[in-house]
């Protein structure tokens, strides 16, 4: 494969998982706290299972174990599994216990998403697996030292096993409470967040709008004949349950619009809360909607949270939650906030190069099959500052970031569009101060802030930015 080959594909291959339901129930699963464990009690099952037929076979005389292996009686033996398994249980239950609590402490500033985090995270699930896995060990080799025709089985590969599983554990042990200290950091919990929200993005938004299914997409509005005929023939399909949609699967609804030759309308996305009765989609022809209707159940995803998954909008909401709490006069911590404000202006230069117009895929016959909800680049750069802003009203150093972020984000727009969302923003940011911030050295300040974000946004409409693929 050439490297030109090579570059092609990876560039589809952000587009193909937009197009495609993503693994939901992978995700569902992975936000517990019993799948890896279990995972893990399977493997120590079997693990016994091994060493205990070589330590029978070393009991027939049918092979001899090396000399590292611990030798002892049957009493010493049963000694050293219950103290090992023993020692596990109560680690897992105090280091668990505390850290539980060091996280509903924490949540309370950094809002209660923090717990799902905690469980999502692979590191935790992985520390207690092991943990569990070496107590059910050592549970089945204590059950294991019996006596036999030919003396006292003792399985002595079974119990070094298990004294080499406790060293790992102490390792573990080591590294989990180095990985709570550092992941209840606010600057690692920012900047996780904001990692979500870049991967989110180039998810939701790729650079480039093709496909290789034979699907393709076009961000040119939809034709008003068409529009026209959705909206006076066309039929509602309403949801079944309420929730927050959170997934799409696009990919489900082009074939079977191309199935039916039919054209779909999405009225929601995802991170949408749908109620239920509520139109979720219209279909033209109308003689299509009972059929798309089954299809919808399959292809849409409703729960009673949101997840990143498809929602770039989540991993902004909470970056200002945890911006607007920190601005609170409970916590009064500013920097923190700025933190915040710094990443989100990060996630919005990066969606301003991006195409956020309304999709408008087309099957493989080349007709229109599939209409999405309009994302909405204003909708983004609203949720990201407006409660911000109004948090930090008052407060010279928050506007003259939010300012300071503003003009970062401008120099990546691409279109005058973009900017003037911008640039409304930061009007009511300089409107808010001059109410509230009473010194006069500040409120200079923060017009200079203001003046250079015009000038900035002046100056690319001057130069002509590219417009929007």
């Amino acid at each position: 494969m050439t490297d030109q080959e090579t570059t092609r594909r990876d560039e589809r291959a952000p587009e193909r998982n937009k197009l495609r339901l993503p693994n939901w129930r992978r995700e569902a699963l992975r936000t517990t706290f019993w799948v890896v464990p279990t995972i893990l009690i399977v493997v120590a099952v079997a693990l016994f299972v091994v060493t205990f037929e070589i330590d029978l076979a070393a009991f027939h005389h049918d092979l001899t174990l090396p000399w590292w292996v611990r030798t002892g009686g049957s009493d010493a033996g049963r000694q050293v599994l219950i103290a090992i398994a023993a020692a596990i249980i109560t680690t897992v239950g105090v280091v668990f216990s505390i850290t539980i609590l060091a996280l509903t402490l924490a949540s309370q500033q950094f809002g209660p998403r923090m717990m799902r985090n905690f469980i999502r995270d692979l590191g935790n699930q992985m520390t207690l697996g092991v943990f569990v896995a070496t107590f059910v060990y050592a549970v089945l080799g204590l059950g294991s030292i019996s006596t036999l025709p030919g003396g006292d089985f003792v399985p002595h590969l079974t119990i070094t096993t298990a004294e080499a599983l406790l060293l790992v554990d102490l390792a573990v042990l080591v590294y989990f409470i180095h990985h709570i200290a550092k992941s209840i950091q606010l600057p690692e919990v920012i900047a996780g967040i904001a990692r979500d929200l870049d991967r989110s993005i180039d998810i939701e938004f790729p650079r480039r709008q093709s496909f290789d299914n034979g699907a393709s997409t076009s961000s040119s509005a939809v034709p008003a004949d068409l529009a026209l005929a959705l909206s006076e023939r066309g039929a509602d399909v309403m949801a079944n349950k309420s929730g927050y949609l959170q997934a799409v699967g696009y990919e489900q609804l082009i074939d079977i619009a191309e199935t039916l030759d039919a054209v779909i309308r999405l009225t929601h996305r995802p991170g949408h809360f749908v109620v239920a009765g509520r139109p979720l989609a219209t279909v033209w022809p109308a003689g299509a909607a009972g059929q798309v209707d089954a299809a919808l159940d399959k292809a849409h995803v409703t729960g009673p949270h949101r997840t990143l998954t498809q929602d770039p909008v989540f991993a902004i909401d909470q970056l200002v939650e945890i911006a607007i709490r920190a601005l609170s006069p409970a916590v009064n911590d500013t920097f923190t906030a700025l933190t915040c404000i710094d990443w989100l202006s990060a996630g919005l230069s990066e969606v301003s190069t991006r195409v956020l117009e309304e999709g408008v895929y087309r099957g493989r016959s080349g007709k229109i099959r599939l209409i999405e909800f309009d994302p909405s680049y204003a909708r983004m750069v609203n949720r990201s500052f407006d409660k911000v802003r109004q948090a930090g009203r008052g407060m010279p150093a928050v506007v003259i970031r939010l300012l300071d972020s503003l003009e970062h984000i401008v120099e990546s727009t691409t279109s005058p569009r973009q900017r003037a969302v911008l640039l409304r923003q930061a009007e009511m940011i300089l409107r808010g101060a001059a109410e509230d911030v009473p010194e006069e050295l500040d409120l200079s300040d923060i017009r200079a802030r203001f003046d250079r974000v015009v000038a900035t946004a002046s100056t690319l409409d001057r130069v002509g930015a590219p417009m929007e693929g």
